[in-house]
């Protein structure tokens, strides 16, 4: 039996014993039936616009249910809940009320019905909410970028590991077609050695200097901030109620760590999965000498390929014999003189699909490396909560990428050459500091 049977039915024994009813939905209300005890029970922690997204993809599966929603806004927290409920209602055709909300993730974490749960806090929550959810024993969808520090980062691989948990980084390019087609190309040698990489995002973070405005009630400001240094509030930092954008936390570097976290979770994701990097890291990062620098960082890998960060957005390939460039839906390939691929915009002719099937028809029908093909980042979670596997953005992939990004802010912060290595997770050569490693924790939120 393995782990998420026995919480199901531990949980089914210990409700049925207390009188209660678990608050599971007929099992005929989707079209591809599922018992009710073999749906797995997922717990959403933070509820903005990154998992309000996540809300509805948890809601429209058939093997999944949500049991329970956490958010330190009141308003956030409820209108979560209610849509949950109103979800269920509609589908089982009777009035649902079994969905639990909470201002304390811990709360959350103690329902023995919450099998898995889906992290989108601001980054600076990421670590320790994802610690405790594997110490509890929840599997774990967590967002990118995996952690706001170094040691945090390494800190959530042991405990995943210690407590045999599933985690899933929220990098779901990895999950996509064409980044995959991308990464194989490069690693099959089809555009010759590769010597450059372009990773194209937007700059590093800064510090947060925002005034203090009035704040009116319903949010929980001292746990908004955790383990962050006490400030006043701020609607940049946390806009009030449901809101449509991403906020702007992300920027200081006392929650986020700019683009360089943000996107580069992304992109220097892709870039290390293209160059089989997944396992190292760079070895030397180099600043830009230039006050208050926007692009311009480079890392040196093994065998000396530079990856280079510039702006814009995307990832280039520079091989001996040609290029790749790839993005979320575009796809560009040049060997020599030939365009192989170019779709550079939603408009291009043939579709991307198609070019991509030509593509794998003609450099990668007898491929040597071939890389793990996901059905779609939510799935391979779900599949890997089943067979106890690693999916395909595994925590210790996050880890790595998350590392480098931090690396390249570090570089940014202190204008300092650093050298890196990835087996110690430690710096050499006399550059980088402790320090720097880790941040200050306040109060009694510490990793």
């Amino acid at each position: 039996m393995n782990s998420h049977q026995h919480s199901r039915r531990s949980f089914l024994k210990t409700t049925l014993a207390a009188g209660v009813a678990p608050m599971f939905l007929p099992s005929g209300i989707w079209a591809a039936e599922v018992k009710p005890n073999d749906r797995i029970g997922i717990g959403i922690i933070g509820m903005g616009k990154m998992n309000g997204g996540h809300l509805g993809g948890w809601l429209g599966r058939a093997d999944t249910q949500v049991v329970a929603v956490c958010d330190v806004d009141t308003t956030r927290r409820e209108d979560a809940k209610k849509k949950t409920e109103e979800f269920y209602t509609k589908k089982a055709g009777a009035d649902y009320k079994g969905c639990g909300a909470y201002n304390d993730f811990r709360e959350l974490l103690a329902r023995k019905d919450v099998d898995a749960v889906c992290i989108a806090t601001p980054d600076h929550w990421h670590a320790i909410a994802g610690i405790a959810a594997a110490k509890a024993g929840k599997d774990i969808y967590g967002e990118k970028p995996l952690t706001n520090t170094i040691h945090e980062a390494w800190a959530l691989v042991k405990a995943v590991r210690d407590n045999s948990r599933v985690f899933q980084t929220g990098s779901q390019q990895r999950s996509d077609r064409e980044f995959r087609v991308a990464c194989e190309l490069i690693r099959n040698g089809v555009i010759g050695k590769v010597s450059h990489v372009a990773v194209a995002i937007g700059g590093p973070g800064t510090a947060c200097d925002l005034p203090e405005e009035k704040m009116e009630p319903g949010l929980d400001w001292d746990r908004w901030l955790g383990p962050a240094p006490m400030r006043g509030y701020n609607s940049i930092l946390s806009p009030r109620g449901v809101h449509g954008h991403f906020p702007n936390w992300r920027l200081y570097w006392e929650y986020g760590g700019g683009m360089i976290t943000d996107w580069g979770a992304h992109h220097f994701d892709i870039a290390q999965w293209g160059l089989g990097e997944d396992e190292r890291g760079p070895l030397e990062i180099h600043p830009v000498d230039k006050p208050k620098p926007q692009d311009g960082v480079k890392l040196k890998y093994t065998d000396g390929i530079e990856v280079s960060h510039i702006s814009g957005n995307g990832i280039t390939f520079h091989g001996k014999d040609g290029m790749v460039f790839v993005n979320r839906g575009r796809f560009v390939m040049k060997l020599g003189d030939r365009q192989v691929a170019d779709y550079s915009k939603n408009d291009s002719k043939p579709s991307l699909r198609e070019q991509l099937d030509l593509v794998e028809k003609e450099f990668l029908g007898s491929a040597k490396v071939k890389l793990n093909v996901s059905p779609g980042h939510k799935q391979d979670f779900v599949d890997c909560i089943r067979s106890r596997k690693r999916p395909i953005a595994d925590v210790e992939v996050g880890a790595r990428t998350v590392t480098t990004c931090h690396l390249v802010n570090l570089a940014y912060r202190h204008g300092a050459k650093i050298q890196w290595d990835p087996a110690k997770l430690d710096f050499t050569g006399g550059t980088g500091k402790p320090e720097w490693l880790t941040r200050d924790y306040r109060g009694e939120w510490k990793v």
